[in-house]
């Protein structure tokens, strides 16, 4: 049962009227009822996981059942995003802790609202975060990896052709010796699908989302500076 039919679920009111508000293409009470909460003090995290997310897979199942077109689908992905940014003044705020992550979706990869929420969860908790977007060429994320020497790389395909392009692009970080420690954590369906998928690109890890994301990065993280 998802957030859609369980009543108890947390923040479906919220979740509900946010996404109706979309569908009726009334971006700015969609964005209102969003900045009303966080000023009530609703938890950013709680509201990306259980509006922002659950809105997302319910908009996408709409849309793969055919109750909504393509374009209504694009109008909800888009305003969500720019929600999210409405958002950063009180993200930004976070004591940092002295962590870098570097995220970006692999070349050829458009679907970015995942690992851009997977970076946001990152910044919350006092990272600071490289978020370089959809379908990024592989040699522009190398380039930024061997400028910035994150902790933390984090990558996203969402469909199976896509994690091709992520496996080059950690077989050549692999090689490179000054960035070739980095931990790099993967994600999106064809991860989700396949649970050992990670494992055989070379990565170090495919957490669900993004609250098992900042958990694994943390503990990887800390294990590498143990070894040092």
């Amino acid at each position: 049962m998802g957030v859609f039919e369980d009543e108890s679920y947390p923040l479906t009111v919220l979740a509900k009227r946010y996404m109706d508000a979309l569908l009726n293409v009334q971006r700015d009470a969609a964005s209102r009822m969003i900045l009303k909460a966080v000023e009530e003090g609703t938890d950013i995290k709680d509201i990306y996981i259980h509006v922002f997310e659950a809105s997302q897979h319910e908009i996408g199942r709409l849309w793969q059942t055919n109750q909504i077109t393509v374009a209504q689908e694009h109008f909800c992905t888009a305003a969500t995003q720019l929600v999210m940014s409405q958002l950063y003044p009180y993200i930004f705020r976070s004591k940092k802790i002295g962590r870098r992550l570097l995220a970006a979706c692999a070349a050829g990869e458009m679907h970015e609202m995942g690992v851009r929420m997977v970076a946001d969860f990152f910044e919350i908790e006092g990272w600071d975060t490289y978020y370089l977007g959809a379908n990024t060429p592989t040699q522009s994320i190398l380039d930024t990896i061997k400028e910035l020497k994150p902790d933390v790389i984090a990558l996203s395909a969402s469909i199976p052709y896509n994690v091709a392009a992520i496996s080059d692009l950690i077989s050549i970080i692999r090689k490179s010796p000054e960035v070739s420690s980095i931990k790099i954590l993967v994600g999106g369906r064809p991860f989700n699908l396949a649970p050992n998928l990670w494992k055989k690109i070379g990565a170090d890890g495919s957490p669900f989302n993004a609250v098992e994301s900042i958990v694994l990065a943390n503990k990887l993280v800390s294990e590498e500076q143990r070894r040092k």
